[in-house]
């Protein structure tokens, strides 16, 4: 059997061309999701206890968890449906409202207490019982109701992490106002008032106040205000938030590749298409730049990638990973049912049938027609995307998830829509991918430190971060098309600073690639296990590719590459102040397949590097590429000249070092 592992409706070609899914599509995604966990429920309903590995909460609250996020999509469905559908789905979760809340069931929840992740889980409750209210809620006998509000007003009077967990308080109290049950309008304000301290511009929210720029921002903090304003009625607040929704969607619309795969960058990513929340959301509150058709083309985009790959999988489960199980992509607080939040991405059956979203013709998006670059000044982030190959990369110089970065999801250079960081534990102890390193004598790599952002505007963006003995890296990057150029300038202590030395003989046979790319790469003579050059002291890798084979790895004088089987190519070429080039193999380090290859350039001496970075669908020619871009670097500046004529001048703080080579040997 092959993904799609669900049976689908007909594709409609007419009405959606790029895709051909329709509301019955969702629909039928849906109802699949919620049938597949019915094996794993409890005989009263209240707890999901889902096949995988538990989270730090223990077993039953990880079951807890089970029904309160499936139970968000099943409101949902619900709602979008005015109560059209089977009931024994009504009957379902209604059934487990009362278990989960009655102390003698043997299933009853855990009482909320500070800092607990039931406060998680009762948050999606209240916004599922207000979604779903006249067809659940107001039908439920009055003591359950009774016990459902001393349940969730559990909140009152207790202490959040200061975080996107101070919203549930807000929308669980609120819930608990609107049905006439304990709540205190302080704790309902203060996650309101909080999130202002976190507001950054650009409709971008930090979470919590570090630089913390992720899905967060979308399916948490964008998320909650404006349910919470759907449950109060607060219009003044609804005009702010609809106006940084709004905002935000200008440039968050274009984290997704236009196959639908969105960035694979920041935490909790199994929760997948929860990504589409502020999609949806933008739809569902009339505050979106996109036009009907393109939210949907975006939208289904998203699921049918996922499905197209195996999510759900074989059992109709959400697994923990990205395509397949994988534990690196996730955080210790995640168990078996926490991938369920991707439910979120479900809001827009909200929608109802006949409203334009599901009527109207897909419509293409940005990426689908033209290349794009957009700039996020305020968060340090730099996106650009190619129309070709579908594929948009972020160039990370502004969220690090605090000081220093102690997660690959936010530590690296870059990210993109077809690749993963290599994020298993032995990998990221390597840390080889997207990442400039100075190597210990016996090659161990400094880490990423806090992210400090430079500039970010146009197609340039630029951060400096220090190592942990004081050297300060700073790096900028010019981006065009699939190429990003990245000028690295370091500045070592003087008492660190390495003799100069010879450079040495690569550790990889210099290999020619076919110019004309019709014939197969041969894997290079690739150390597997060793990503540094014996003798060196800088390394900087390229994109992660992985596979379910090993990727092809071919080297050159001053470049690398690596390419999959279906041609994703990534390349890394030396333009100024490298020496040598490699290509590191690992296994099982990353989300997207067992096997891995980065592309690596390695120096003698820090100083001025100089590096163009590729990740292209599309044939790559790196000997070409290293022929045609040159660098001119003076005690001033550093000009780099492409090959139409255009020209960027980079300004130098400091001398450069003149025992630096023109180009890499």
């Amino acid at each position: 059997m092959t993904p799609p592992y669900l049976s689908l409706p007909p594709t409609d070609r007419l009405l959606s061309p790029r895709t051909g899914w329709t509301r019955a599509h969702w629909e039928t995604l849906t109802d699949h999701l919620l049938d597949s966990v019915v094996p794993y429920a409890s005989p009263g309903f209240a707890q999901y206890r889902l096949p995988g590995r538990a989270s730090w909460s223990g077993v039953a609250l990880d079951g807890l968890e089970g029904f309160a996020r499936t139970f968000l999509a099943a409101a949902f469905r619900i709602a979008g449906a005015r109560g059209q559908v089977e009931p024994a789905l009504i009957e379902r979760y209604a059934t487990g409202l009362a278990s989960g809340t009655d102390p003698a069931s043997g299933e009853a929840w855990p009482t909320l207490t500070d800092c607990s992740q039931q406060m998680v889980e009762a948050a999606s409750i209240a916004v599922g019982l207000h979604e779903s209210r006249p067809w659940l809620w107001d039908q439920l006998p009055s003591d359950v109701r009774e016990r459902v509000v001393t349940w969730l007003s559990g909140f009152v009077g207790k202490r959040t992490w200061d975080n996107n967990w101070m919203l549930f308080q807000t929308v669980s109290e609120e819930f608990v106002k609107s049905v006439g049950g304990p709540y205190e309008q302080d704790e309902i304000d203060r996650g309101l008032e909080r999130i202002e301290d976190w507001y950054v511009g650009d409709g971008w929210y930090t979470d919590g106040g570090t630089r913390n720029f992720d899905y967060y921002g979308g399916w948490a903090l964008h998320l909650y205000p404006l349910l919470w304003t759907r449950m109060s009625g607060d219009t003044d607040r609804a005009k702010l938030y609809r106006g940084r929704l709004s905002e935000f969607l200008t440039t968050y619309q274009h984290f997704f590749g236009s196959d639908g795969a969105p960035i694979h960058q920041g935490r909790s990513l199994c929760y997948r298409f929860a990504s589409l929340a502020p999609v949806w959301l933008g739809a569902l509150v009339d505050a979106t730049p996109l036009a009907p058709g393109q939210t949907r083309k975006l939208a289904s985009s998203v699921a049918r990638h996922f499905a197209e790959r195996g999510v759900p999988d074989r059992r109709g489960l959400l697994s923990l990973g990205w395509y397949d199980t994988f534990l690196p992509t996730t955080q210790a607080y995640s168990g078996p049912a926490s991938p369920y939040w991707a439910s979120k991405g479900l809001l827009g059956l909200l929608l109802p049938p006949d409203h334009p979203v599901w009527t109207s013709r897909e419509q293409m998006l940005t990426i689908d027609e033209h290349d794009l670059t957009v700039a996020i000044p305020t968060t340090g982030l730099l996106l650009h995307g190619t129309r070709h190959d579908g594929i948009v990369r972020l160039v990370n110089h502004g969220s690090d998830h605090g000081a220093p970065p102690d997660d690959p999801h936010y530590a690296k250079l870059a990210y993109s829509t077809r690749t993963a960081p290599e994020s298993a534990e032995h990998a990221w102890t390597r840390n080889v991918d997207n990442h400039l390193a100075l190597l210990s004598p016996g090659g161990s790599p400094s880490p990423r430190g806090a992210i400090h952002p430079l500039t970010c505007a146009d197609r340039t963006a630029s951060s400096y971060s220090e190592t942990p003995d004081g050297t300060r890296i700073t790096t900028t990057s010019i981006v065009r098309g699939p190429w990003e150029i990245r000028i690295h300038e370091i500045a070592t202590p003087p008492e660190h600073s390495p003799a100069a030395v010879e450079p040495t003989s690569p550790l990889v046979p210099s290999t020619t690639v076919r110019e004309g790319g019709s014939t197969p790469l041969e894997p290079a003579a690739v150390e597997p296990t060793s990503p540094s050059v014996p003798g060196t002291t800088v390394r900087e890798g390229g994109y992660a590719v992985s596979d379910a084979s090993p990727p092809a790895a071919v080297t050159g004088p001053g470049w690398a590459l690596a390419r999959r089987t279906d041609g994703l190519t990534s390349a890394i070429i030396g333009l100024y102040g490298w020496q040598h080039a490699s290509v590191s193999r690992d296994v099982e380090s990353n989300a997207f397949g067992p096997h891995s290859a980065v592309p690596c350039l390695h120096a003698d001496t820090p100083g001025i590097h100089v590096s163009l970075v590729v990740l292209s669908g599309d044939a790559v020619h790196p000997s070409a590429l290293r022929d045609a871009i040159t660098v001119d670097v003076s005690p001033e500046t550093i000009t780099i000249a492409f090959p139409d004529g255009d020209h960027h001048t980079h300004p130098l703080p400091h001398p450069a070092p003149p025992t630096q080579p023109a180009r890499p040997t």
